[in-house]
């Protein structure tokens, strides 16, 4: 009996494998036999829609990418404190972070295993933490943090490292601790202002 895998057109069962393994195993770990075993396709069919393994790669990132700022928009409709926007990218890094059984940032994980700054791979992970970025200088514009940028240079950090810890411990604790951290540092910048306080973690 077929599978809707087995019914999906050629690219999209490889992309799905690429989401399985390369999340599960790593990238250089997965080979090109493992993913045409795994989407159950013919090596040519590889060659045919992405050309190499590496622009399956780019591919699987992009997706992921997409994936990421439409559950961002989902999560964050209606949602009217910019200081909630902000914090509630911490929150979702948490629930993926559980759901990914701690493999830590896909993006951070890729750029590891793709050292060459020119890769296009690379280009992909920029891409998404610039988004990440401009997304909070966003949300501290709206605060009334006049220069954004420094804050968020430290929120990043914050992200990252808190990322990196849940990866190390297997738990979404460092994710929540830095959570705290970021709402700490915001508050501290908007102390002098007439500002609504930023929300606690629910």
């Amino acid at each position: 009996m077929s599978t809707p895998r087995d019914r999906a057109l050629p690219a999209e069962r490889l992309l799905s494998a690429a989401a399985t393994l390369f999340a599960r195993d790593g990238i250089r770990a997965v080979g090109v036999d493992r993913l045409l075993a795994e989407a159950k396709v013919a090596r040519a069919s590889l060659y045919q829609t992405y050309g190499s393994k590496d622009a399956l790669v780019v591919a699987y990132l992009r997706h992921q990418d997409e994936q990421d700022r439409s559950g961002y928009a989902r999560a964050s409709a209606g949602v009217t404190d910019p200081a909630a926007r902000l914090l509630l990218v911490f929150d979702l890094a948490a629930k993926s972070a559980r759901r990914r059984r701690f493999r830590g940032c896909l993006y951070l994980n890729a750029a590891t295993e793709f050292p060459d700054a020119r890769h296009p791979v690379i280009g992909v992970v920029h891409d998404h933490r610039e988004w990440l970025r401009e997304l909070w200088r966003s949300c501290l514009t709206e605060l009334g943090v006049a220069a954004p940028g420094p804050l968020v240079d430290r929120l990043v950090v914050l992200y990252d490292g808190g990322l990196a810890g849940s990866k190390a411990t297997r738990s979404t604790e460092p994710i929540t601790l830095a959570r705290e951290m970021a709402a700490q540092l915001i508050a501290e910048h908007l102390r002098d202002g007439d500002r609504s306080p930023v929300p606690s973690r629910t």
